[in-house]
């Protein structure tokens, strides 16, 4: 029993790491990510390149190893490789792995010039005390010297 609380309390601080929940967020951001590149691959990408292509579609691409048929009322599905699925899939990782790079780099770029601005602050010395005004250095000259006066 007490291997199950020793356990359950390591579980517990692996979960509430906080690299854990960092990880947690990410996953759900890549997956609505994903759908979006998606749409984008699928929606806008691919009736430009059908359109290109004379009406050609990716999903549509297939060897067929054996056709469907009816032996004896028994009906026989098609057998074929849906390579055109594949290709499919492999746009679509393309087109993410872009959108990543270039959002990673963004990201990277915001961060260094933020980080410089921070260092320039930092490496700013700080604006002198400001000292009395002129009228003010006056006033006080004028006073020490009444004061000589009444001493002398």
């Amino acid at each position: 029993m007490s291997n199950i609380n020793s356990v359950m309390k390591e579980f517990r601080a692996f979960i509430l790491k906080g690299n854990i929940i960092d990880m947690a967020v990410g996953v759900i951001i890549g997956g609505a990510f994903s759908k979006i590149v998606t749409s984008l691959v699928n929606d806008i990408l691919m009736p430009i390149l059908g359109a290109l292509t004379g009406g050609a579609s990716f999903n549509t691409l297939k060897y067929v190893i054996h056709p469907a048929s009816n032996i004896n009322g028994v009906e026989v599905e098609e057998a074929a490789i849906l390579y055109g699925s594949f290709l499919q899939n492999i746009l679509d990782f393309l087109i993410i792995g872009v959108c990543m790079f270039f959002m990673i780099k963004t990201v990277a770029v915001i961060s260094s010039r933020l980080r410089h601005e921070e260092e320039a602050r930092e490496e700013a010395p700080a604006p002198a005390p400001a000292g009395p005004t002129q009228e003010e250095l006056l006033a006080e000259i004028r006073d020490l010297l009444k004061e000589r006066r009444d001493i002398a």
